[in-house]
Formats: C-alpha cells, structure tokens, sequence
C-alpha cells in the first residue's frame, strides 16, 4: 500500500490552512487527499471519498513528491482551451457595438468568419470579460449646441453668477415639470426575498412652473392644465409684480419660451427690471432647476404620494411649499 511520507509538523499545519481557506477547488482537493493519505488512509479510500480514478490519486502523489506545495496547483497550459484569440474578442466585441442589441447578428458573424459556433451564453462571457455590461441605454437630449455657441453663453452666464453673489441681481432658473400616477421608480433599501412595490395607473397631469435660484427661494406656480405661452407668460408677469430687485431669469429654447408672445412681452419686463437670458439649445445641464425635478421625482419622493391623486398632490404642494427650510439642496 503506498502512503504520503510522514509530514512535518508545520508542513501540516500549511496543509490544513491551504485545505480550509484556498479559493481554488482543486488545490483544497489535493491538500485533502494529502493530509489523509499522510494519516495512514488507502489509495482505495481515497478513491471513494475523492470519486476521482486510481491514476488521479497517483498523479496527486507524483506531483506532491516532485513539487511539494507546488505540485498542489495545475500546470499551466492545463484546463479548456479558449474558444477564441484575443484577436477574435477585440473583433467580436468590434461587433457587438456595431449591434449592441443583436447578439443573434454577432453570432452569425463569428461562424461566417471563422467557421465557430457557439451558443448566445458563450458570447455573453466574453463580453463580460472584455469590461462590457448590459445596462439601460441613457436617454439624452436630441442634439447638442456649437461648441462656440455653448462656450461664449456659458461665459455669459458666469457673469451673471458673479453679479448674483456680490448681490446685483436676482438670478432664477425657470423650467417646467408634470407629475402623474405613472410613478418615476426611485431607489430605495429593500429587505432580500422582498420587495417594494409602487401603484401605476394613468391620471390627469400635474404641471408645474417654478423659478429658482441658489439660495433655495422658490416661485413655484401649479397647473392640472397643460403649459403654454399664455401660462408662461402670466407667471413671469406674476413674479415680476413681485420682484424688488433687477431680476435675470434663464430659461431654455422652448418654443413656448421663444413664441411671440413671449417675445413681445420682454421690453416690459425690462422696463420692470427683469430680463431673460435663453440658454444654448440642448442645454439641459446648465438649467439648475433641472435639479430640483430630479430631487422631488427621485430623492424626496414618498411611496405613499402614488397611493392617489390627491396625496400626490399633496406631496408635490408640499415640497413646493417647504423647499428651503425641510427640502434644501446645495448648489455650491
């Protein structure tokens, strides 16, 4: 009957550790089987407790004998082959971002160039290991300004930055934003094995024209109608009855903030000491009550708003109400 030689104290305990906290099966395996056998157990047992071959068993033994601790791991070059080169993966994953939808068309491409097939799984491997994940694709907005055309208003409004703070002027951000029964899902902690869940159904929608600035002063101007010129106009009007100092109000292209109307109406509110400043078309990021809608939709959202129409009404009047004081954000 051939044994393992007697081990050293510490040769043991190095086994025993390899045995209990290595992450590769295979090595626990083999550390196992040579703690057992040092101990006196059969290649017969070994067998069966290992359901490996009796050559296996002796191949264990050779490489411990020859390599000791070394002998304990694979060879390279041992293990499946790669399916494909790194060439081959440079070009699938070429392919898949020319149809980043169409795995089916990547496959159909593989076995024309190079006669391999293989299974949608096998793909999704390697793609995976090439740094690529399956994600929602980012809605944006559908076009982008000239590059001098965003610099030179971005510069602009700087400017008006600086005057706000020295104190100059009122700076105010204006933008328009609906609430409905079709939730926008935010995150939020869940318990593993269950999970929250937030009522959908279609309603009437709830508008919302509001005028910011960095200081969290809010005027904010609520609608079940939909918004038009006519609502913009008359809510300017309103804040500029309202205003005690030179007021700049940014606010996108629009059409309903470029019409007509709104266009005949800007020398009078000059004359009342508020001016508009319209931001580069596709801009949304330079908006920053666009924040303010992300936080009211995502951040603050209470899942109870979406119990009715009337508690989300009330959940939007709310925020709108105590945006300042309990809703604050930090523009700095």
């Amino acid at each position: 009957m051939r044994l393992i030689a007697p081990l050293s104290p510490e040769t043991t305990k190095l086994l025993w550790r390899i045995y209990r906290q290595s992450n590769r099966f295979a090595i626990r395996q083999r550390a196992h089987c040579i703690l057992l056998s040092a101990q006196g157990m059969s290649i017969g047992q070994l067998m069966q407790i290992f359901d490996v071959s009796r050559k296996t068993i002796h191949n264990w033994f050779v490489a411990w004998e020859s390599q000791k601790l070394v002998g304990l791991c694979d060879r390279a070059g041992r293990g499946r082959k790669a399916t494909f080169t790194p060439e081959q993966q440079e070009q699938i994953k070429q392919w898949v971002n020319e149809s980043p939808k169409q795995l089916k068309r990547v496959l159909q491409n593989i076995e024309e160039e190079w006669k391999i097939k293989v299974s949608k799984d096998t793909i999704k491997r390697v793609v995976k290991s090439l740094s690529m994940i399956w994600r929602r694709v980012r809605r944006v907005v559908g076009g982008k300004p000239t590059e001098q055309e965003y610099r030179e208003k971005q510069q602009q409004l700087n400017e008006l930055l600086e005057q706000e703070k020295q104190g100059k002027i009122d700076l105010r951000y204006l933008d328009e934003s609906g609430f409905s029964m079709t939730p926008t899902v935010p995150y939020a902690w869940q318990e593993k094995g269950t999970g929250l869940s937030l009522p959908s159904q279609r309603s009437k929608r709830l508008n919302v024209v509001g005028l910011m600035n960095r200081n969290n002063d809010l005027s904010a101007y609520v609608f079940e109608r939909s918004i038009t010129s006519a609502v913009i106009l008359a809510c300017i009007d309103d804040f500029a009855r309202q205003s005690n100092k030179p007021t700049v109000i940014v606010m996108d292209q629009a059409s309903i903030h470029t019409s007509q109307m709104i266009q005949d109406k800007l020398e009078q509110w000059k004359n009342q000491q508020v001016e508009i400043f319209q931001l580069p078309p596709y801009s949304p990021q330079l908006n920053l009550i666009e924040i303010l809608w992300r936080f009211m939709k995502y951040e603050w959202i209470e899942l109870n708003a979406y119990e009715s129409w009337e508690s989300l009404v009330s959940y939007v009047e709310k925020v709108l109400r105590d945006f300042g004081s309990t809703y604050v954000i930090n523009f700095a």
